[in-house]
């Protein structure tokens, strides 16, 4: 069985060496995870090549929204999010090809880093960015039982489409313009989407504030440590967290077996450490 992570770019990638691990701890012979380069031009070529020999994609940015139209079904909880990052492959039966379903394991990732880290419960809470990352991020504040995030946006655009997300489970947010960044950083826990070149002007926001800061999920985990992080004077969960999280959601909904998280772990944190270390 194949399956594979797809983005443009994606060299940084670490989900190979998580997948990889999971397939050899449960024993699963065979079974191939490869790193695929692809953007949105070249996103419906493959996902038409998917035969029953495929279990899966894992899909990062830009194709978290360009891979809707392309599958047979998405899940309820993939459209009310409005992003998707899996793709799971069934055989439909012999000669009748596959059925491809789209699903979201980025809220599972997020939850679960911010739960590890002490954050189960949330009262207020951040979001920096509008993307798709930070719809799920919004979605999985909501989760964690914050009543009404907070999303720092650049645009209005970008604003209305997180107020349809929150509203379509059922909650609200407060979208704010960039310049009340430094403000909304005052949240019990605040999540960084945006990319590790973009961190600087959030980073920037920091200037000036006393007293420690609030628990920050910064998503990216490559180049590590941003800018962002470097300069919070707090405790500071990295991306590899969600990473994690999220693809041992993957790999249960690709293999239908438990990931196992420990095995996991220690592959990707020992790739991090020997990418620090070339």
């Amino acid at each position: 069985m194949r399956a594979a992570v797809c983005g443009y770019p994606i060299a940084h990638s670490l989900s190979p060496a998580l997948h990889r691990a999971a397939y050899a701890a449960l024993g699963l012979h065979g079974w191939e995870y490869d790193l695929l380069e692809v953007d949105e031009q070249r996103l419906p070529a493959l996902v038409a090549s998917l035969d029953a020999g495929w279990a899966g994609l894992s899909l990062t940015m830009p194709l978290k929204q360009a891979v809707v139209p392309l599958v047979d079904e998405v899940s309820d909880f993939a459209r009310a999010v409005g992003a998707v990052n899996t793709v799971v492959v069934t055989p439909r039966g012999a000669g009748d090809g596959v059925h491809l379903r789209a699903e979201n394991t980025d809220v599972h990732g997020i939850v679960a880093a911010l739960a590890e880290a002490g954050a189960a419960r949330i009262g207020s809470g951040t979001v920096v960015g509008g993307g798709a990352t930070a719809r799920s991020a919004v979605v999985a504040l909501l989760r964690a039982g914050c009543p009404r995030p907070v999303a720092v946006v650049r645009s209005p655009e970008r604003a209305r489409e997180l107020r349809e997300v929150a509203a379509r489970l059922g909650g609200e947010v407060d979208v704010r313009g960039w310049a009340e960044l430094p403000s909304a950083l005052e949240a019990e826990v605040v999540v960084s989407t945006v990319p590790a070149a973009a961190s600087e002007d959030v980073a920037a926001a920091l200037t000036g504030r006393s007293g420690p800061h609030p628990l920050l999920l910064d998503v990216v985990y490559a180049p590590w440590p941003t800018p962002l992080a470097q300069r919070w004077d707090g405790p500071v969960v990295g991306g590899f967290e969600m990473l994690l999280h999220q693809g041992a959601a993957q790999v249960e909904l690709m293999t239908g077996h438990r990931a196992p998280l420990a095995a996991m772990r220690e592959a990707g944190l020992a790739a991090l450490r020997a990418r620090a270390s070339a």
